[in-house]
């Protein structure tokens, strides 16, 4: 593609095809299903003297699988589904609750990145002299500290500048400026990279870095290669000097496809500058291609010290599959040192860990705010937890504001979070929708002085299963134009109210309700 930049064009687009349903759990889990009937309606006429002790059998199994769900740690939420599939089809039910709790096809991924969180633990070290400052006391961030360190390695920082971007196209500007100063190292790790004019722009920069030799690493999600790459591109990428991976490709049934994504998006520069937020690299993210309407999305460059957290994050993924890591040559390197207000914590959510990092954050904001919390989200697909949270926090007279898309990317995800609108707004929480199209972004800013920036959806998939992160900002000079960015995109909003409620689609209606009983498997 010509255009004011010269681009590289490695490979054509690849097309969404078959691979893609082939291995989702969607096909496994009807297949199941089908083979349940199948045996129901084989023994009904084959082996009918059997049939009352078949199912006299099948009911003492469901009845085991109940006590063992009740018994286990999983959340409360998912338990009632998996109650549901067992209960529909109980021995093909017990089969895929098996097959996703043992993490077929991750379960060497899991013990390698438990490892290196642990051999990462002391990395970075904590400024006592920050934690001390009453500052910290007073807004609770020293107990968000402790909690989020126990998960890894995130200390709290200060003198640390943030630059906020309410759009994906001031952040791809700023992020070519940066990468044309790159001297020492670029790292990279999106979930989505697709071929076009923004991803071709920084594959140039990148590519004349690396002849210049910078050290230039590029890590992107394993189901870029069943939509947007092809299944070579780390050895194209290679060709051109960039060190290149993709995270946990997907293999035919032997993966439990959704679990485990690494949905974050990371772009460290120097150990000077550092990005992250809802926008991946693809034309859409930056309005160059229209999908869903208006793209609105967000991102934060933060610069200072915390930007060796986003270092070891990247690192940690990267040496996933490396015989030797190396942490400190890319972790000591110098910063360039940066003065400004407030706090800031990096951290990442595993998935892996037992810790729900992700809601656990927001649902603190939620829990101490006095005024109001904003909070702007593609997904609303909720447990009961975060439900309650929300609902709490307007109830006690706190200015609760969701902007949610107007435009679905995914019309399935957008019937679940039309089942919690009733609910909701019942409690006092006001839910908006943009009208202009789709909202992408991950916020959350309250009473003007605290605010999240990051990768984390409030759906299942973020808040259990990827692997996602973000910035925690507390007195930061950024965080009043986040909380202009919100009102400012509500003037492009309509209100979500009991009325228009009683007016949504029947369809809306029907697939939310159905789909509700299975969303934690979605």
């Amino acid at each position: 593609m010509n255009d004011d930049r010269e681009t590289i064009k490695l490979l054509p687009k690849k097309k969404k095809g078959i691979f893609r349903i082939v291995f989702s759990r969607t096909p496994i889990i009807v297949l199941m299903l089908a083979l349940e009937f199948m045996i129901i309606f084989s023994a009904y006429h084959w082996l009918e003297e059997y049939f009352p002790p078949f199912i006299a059998l099948q009911t003492v199994f469901s009845i085991g699988m109940i006590f063992y769900l009740f018994n286990c740690g999983m959340d409360s939420t998912a338990k009632l589904t998996w109650l549901a599939v067992i209960m529909i089809a109980p021995i093909p039910g017990t089969i895929l609750l098996w097959f996703t709790m043992k993490d077929v096809g991750h379960r060497t991924i899991k013990a390698r990145i438990e490892y290196l969180i642990s051999d990462t633990r002391e990395k970075l070290k904590q400024d006592s002299a920050v934690l001390s400052l009453p500052e910290l006391e007073k807004s609770g961030m020293r107990e968000i500290y402790k909690y989020i360190n126990n998960t890894g390695c995130y200390p709290v920082y200060k003198d640390c500048r943030t630059m906020y971007f309410p759009s994906g196209e001031e952040k791809f500007a700023v992020m070519l400026s940066e990468l044309e100063k790159a001297e020492k190292f670029i790292f990279m790790e999106y979930f989505i990279i697709g071929e076009g004019y923004m991803w071709g722009s920084i594959l140039k920069i990148l590519a004349d870095k690396a002849k210049a030799g910078v050290e230039v690493r590029v890590m992107y999600d394993g189901m870029c290669e069943m939509s947007t790459l092809s299944f070579d591109y780390t050895k194209r990428m290679e060709k051109l000097g960039i060190k290149c991976k993709d995270f946990s490709p997907i293999r035919p049934f032997i993966s439990t496809h959704y679990n485990y994504r690494d949905h974050r998006k990371i772009l460290v520069i120097d150990n000077n500058v550092a990005f992250t937020g809802g926008v991946n690299l693809a034309d859409e993210y930056i309005n160059r291609e229209e999908r869903f309407g208006h793209w609105k999305d967000t991102a934060v460059m933060v610069e200072g010290e915390a930007v060796r957290s986003f270092t070891l994050m990247f690192l940690q993924m990267w040496n996933i599959t490396e015989k030797t890591p190396e942490w400190d040559k890319w972790l000591s390197s110098d910063i360039r040192p940066v003065k400004s207000e407030g706090f800031v914590i990096p951290y990442a959510d595993n998935p892996l860990d037992g810790y729900k990092v992700g809601e656990s954050v927001y649902m603190d904001i939620l829990y101490r705010a006095e005024k109001y919390v904003h909070i702007m989200t593609p997904y609303l697909i909720l447990d009961g937890e975060l439900e309650t949270a929300l609902k709490y926090t307007a109830q006690r007279g706190v200015d609760v504001k969701i902007i949610l898309p107007g435009i679905p990317d995914k019309k399935s995800a957008y019937s679940l979070a039309k089942t919690h609108y009733k609910s909701l707004i019942s409690a006092g929480v006001k839910i908006y929708e943009y009208t202009p199209g789709f909202v992408h972004a991950k916020v959350f800013v309250s009473d003007d002085i605290k605010a999240v920036v990051g990768t984390i959806n409030l759906d299942y998939r973020s808040l259990y299963h990827h692997f996602e992160c973000a910035l925690y900002m507390y007195l930061t000079d950024s965080i009043p134009f986040i909380e202009e960015d919100f009102r400012s995109t509500l003037e492009k909003c309509r209100e979500v109210t009991p009325e228009t409620i009683k007016h949504e689609k029947i369809g809306y209606k029907i697939e939310g309700s159905i789909l509700k009983l299975f969303a934690p498997l979605m």
